[in-house]
This record gives structure tokens, sequence and C-alpha cells, in this order.
């Protein structure tokens, strides 16, 4: 048998960790960011101002809640628009994944519903995702490590959301 494990490139972790942030931001050579944040976004302040000491004009989407099929497309379309080539993920796993999510599909052409498994259309993604940083700041979800991001389509499920 053949088993393989995938994870994340790098983990740094522990007090004053964030103050790193500026060299893996230097090392994507990034021009403009998205900010994917919790409800709560004064607490993106410091990200925002790394950033802009770094010399990288960033913006901000907030994700209140699970992540949800707009919320991802709106992401997206925001990301486009903006022409952001780099994103960071802060929070817990609803803004993580909401950024992972935007970060491969912000690269690819087409809508969320084209590559969503079981709902959608199920297409794999053809180019590499946005370079994204994942900062979490809740421990257990573990979507800083993995592939996959946890979308909820309303729409597409019986019972309430």
């Amino acid at each position: 048998m053949r088993f393989e494990f995938s994870t994340a490139a790098r983990i740094v972790f522990g007090p004053g960790a964030l103050g790193e942030l500026r060299g893996a931001l230097r090392e994507q050579a990034a021009r403009r960011l998205l900010i994917v944040h919790g409800a709560n976004p004064q607490r993106a302040n410091p990200l925002e101002d790394i950033a802009s000491e770094t010399g990288i004009d960033s913006l901000r989407f907030s994700v209140p809640c699970e992540p949800t099929a707009s919320i991802v497309a709106e992401g997206v379309r925001l990301a486009r628009e903006a022409g952001c080539d780099g994103v960071i993920g802060f929070g817990g796993g609803s803004a993580i994944d909401a950024a992972k999510a935007i970060a491969a599909l912000a690269a690819n052409p087409g809508e969320l519903i084209d590559y969503l498994e079981v709902i959608g259309h199920g297409r794999p993604l053809t180019k590499p995702a946005l370079p994204w940083i994942a900062i979490p700041t809740t421990a257990g979800a573990g979507t800083e490590v993995t592939r996959n991001a946890v979308i909820i389509s309303p729409e597409n499920c019986a019972g309430d959301w």
C-alpha cells in the first residue's frame, strides 16, 4: 500500500510569530492583498499595518459566519476586481476556509459552482491559487493545513442554516 500526506509548506508559531509576516510578504512579492478576516475587523489592524509597512496595498473582506457560496463568490469578485495577487486568511476556520477558496478561485476562470464537488460541476483547478497565508487565531479547526475548504450552499441543502 502507498500513502501520501500533504500539509502546509511552512508553519510558524509561538510568541512574536506575527512579526515574521513581513518576511513572508516580501517572499511572495505581492502588490495588493486581500485580508480575509472574521466578524471583528479591528483584529486585522496589525495585518494591514504590516502590509503597509512592507509597501503592499491591502483591502479587507469580512467572513462573519461559516462561509457560504455567496460569501466566497463575493470575495472572489472583490479580489479579481481589485487585482489582488495575494490573500491572507486571519481568524478561525471560517475565515481561513474562505481565504483558501478565494485564493484558488480568483486565479482560475469561471464561477465557484464550476469547481464545487457534489453540488457543482467538479472541474479541477487548472491554475495555481494566488499565494496565500493562513494566520489561525483559534486552535482545532486545522483548515490551515488542508487543501479543501468547507463552504455551505444553503440553496442546495435541505434544512435551515
